[in-house]
């Protein structure tokens, strides 16, 4: 994961960005106007920046320039602006800027702008060697750089929901219920299941389980709180 560094002068702005991002795993550094952003860039040598064009003191394409005059764009740069023309992002660009959000931005956007980013700032990945061996005879794949469950059938229920291995957080295509016991309760073990396949399945990242399972994210932590889901658990698992 990444390490960004958002830089606006309005702290709802701040606060929704920076909550979405570490929830993807990222580390977040924030800074209100110029002159943090200038301390949070030396500290922290961020591996991409977040930058809002109007701020009160040194604007964002002022202070981009300052960096790229100096030698320290070592990153990449996406601006951002609710009051942004095409002439505005067009400078951007032209002074380092990779890419231009405009206010407000949508989930959508900012996770595909980031990644892509990150993505292009990235090193290449050696190509990995053919192994030659046909489909039946490969290895199944790990998930999170652990070993792959065993799957297990019983009952004829069948799906891919997780196994619940004593926290190991291994994933496996099939699980097993007890049928005989009260709707409530069969019910909310398989809920359970469902999502603590959904967080181990997306490192941990609430708001990609939100998209995936439909629910809003207040709604989601209210579901998951209740369902007794250690997120904390997650957490630690995303960041490693």
């Amino acid at each position: 994961m990444a390490t960004i560094l958002v830089v606006d002068d309005e702290l709802g702005i701040r606060a929704l960005l920076s909550e979405i991002l570490s929830d993807e795993g990222h580390t977040i550094e924030l800074a209100e106007n110029a002159a943090q952003a200038r301390a949070a860039r030396e500290r922290s040598r961020p591996d991409l920046v977040l930058l809002d064009i109007w701020m009160p003191d040194v604007d964002g394409v002022t202070l981009l320039k300052e960096w790229g005059g100096a030698g320290l764009l070592t990153m990449p740069v996406i601006m951002m602006s609710g009051h942004g023309t095409i002439d505005t992002a067009v400078e951007a660009t032209k002074f380092g800027a990779i890419a231009f959000l405009e206010k407000p931005i949508t989930l959508q956007k900012l996770l595909r702008a980031v990644e892509q980013a990150l993505v292009k700032t990235a090193p290449p990945r050696p190509a990995p060697p053919a192994v030659g061996l046909p489909s039946y005879a490969r290895p199944e794949p790990s998930v999170m750089g652990l070993p792959a469950a065993p799957s297990q059938s019983v009952g004829g229920l069948s799906g891919h929901l997780p196994v619940n291995n004593h926290g190991s957080g291994l994933l496996a295509s099939e699980q097993t219920f007890e049928l005989d016991r009260p709707l409530r309760e069969a019910r909310d073990a398989f809920e359970k299941s469902y999502f603590e396949f959904h967080l181990a399945k997306e490192n941990g990242s609430m708001t990609r389980v939100a998209e995936k399972t439909g629910l809003e994210r207040t709604h989601l932590y209210r579901k998951l709180k209740q369902l007794g889901v250690d997120l904390s658990r997650n957490k630690r698992g995303a960041g490693g």
